[in-house]
Formats: structure tokens, C-alpha cells, sequence
């Protein structure tokens, strides 16, 4: 029995408040998964702030349908599509699929959409292989570690050259 048409309401109201949310959305050819494949990659990008959906192209269609920010998906929609909606650590979501994607050899990325720039596959893998928000925190925090520990030595060693040139002059003399 096919959805009714409330039931598709619901559904495309769920894509579009999904996508109210997200800052990237990727298109995957999903064809060939299996349910508990496609259970696996979703729980894998659970915890980095994404969501995989699988509807009809028609359906996302119609969530994007007068939403600037989404109009790319538009050339996307074919074929068996599924929708990686990230809202959070989008580099890690993406590492997420890219691991699932080396484990079944199944998937193929058709690309993305981010701040209504459409995104070839490469340009969505490349986003994937940049550092973590955590690790550009981390690399931040090194940096101005370091120049607060090379500032409290210059400031320290100050003081200390004056004395140490005192006390050569007053040796000397």
C-alpha cells in the first residue's frame, strides 16, 4: 500500500525542519545496502551530529523546493539516494561515511550541498579530510602555550641580564 498523502506531508515536513538544521547535506547512492548496512552507517555518524535518510527523490524535492540555501540538491536527486544531513562536526561525520564506505565498498558519494554551494564528490571527501574541530582546538592551544611560555621567559630573563650586567660592572670596578 502506498503513503498517503498526509503521510507525505509529515514526511517533507520532517526533511525541511532536518535541513533547517543542518550546515551540509551529502547525497549517497545507497543501492546495494542492506538494512542492517545501512543501520551501521547511521549509527556511525549518530555521534557526530549527522542523520542518514533514505526517501523518495521526489519527497527531498519538495522539502527544497523555495529554500535558496538547499536548490542544489536539485541535480543530485537520482537514482537510489540517500541523504547524510550533518548539523555539527561535519569533518567527522564525513570520516564517519568515508569508513563505512571503505568497510562495504557499497556506497557511492554523489556530493553535497553547504551554505547553497553545491559540492562534487571530491570537494565533500576533501571536507572530510580536514582536522577535527577538536584537534584545531588542540593545536590552537599548543600554539599560545607556546608563546605565553617564550613570553614569561623573555620577561624573566630581563630582570636577570640587568643583574647579571650590574654585577660584571661592580666586579669590574
Amino acid at each position: 500500500m502506498g503513503r498517503t498523502l498526509e503521510n507525505k506531508q509529515e514526511i517533507v515536513a520532517s526533511l525541511k525542519q532536518d535541513l533547517s538544521e543542518a550546515t551540509m547535506v551529502a547525497v549517497i547512492n545507497y543501492q546495494g545496502l542492506t538494512v542492517a548496512e545501512i543501520s551501521d552507517l547511521r549509527r556511525r555518524i549518530r555521534p557526530k551530529g549527522g542523520t542518514c535518510t533514505v526517501t523518495k527523490n521526489t519527497l527531498m524535492g519538495k522539502a527544497i523546493a523555495g529554500n535558496a540555501d538547499w536548490q542544489a540538491l536539485e541535480p543530485l536527486l537520482t537514482g537510489s539516494s540517500a541523504f547524510l544531513v550533518f548539523k555539527d562536526d561535519i569533518g567527522g561525520g564525513i570520516k564517519a561515511y568515508h569508513e563505512f564506505q571503505k568497510a562495504t565498498k557499497k556506497t557511492e558519494l554523489h556530493g553535497g550541498v553547504m551554505e547553497g554551494k553545491a559540492l562534487s564528490g571530491a570537494d565533500v571527501k576533501a571536507i572530510g579530510d580536514l582536522p577535527s574541530k577538536e584537534q584545531l582546538m588542540a593545536q590552537l592551544a599548543g600554539a599560545l602555550n607556546s608563546v605565553t611560555a617564550k613570553i614569561a621567559i623573555g620577561v624573566k630573563e630581563v630582570p636577570t641580564s640587568i643583574a647579571r650586567g650590574l654585577q660584571a660592572h661592580a666586579d669590574k670596578g
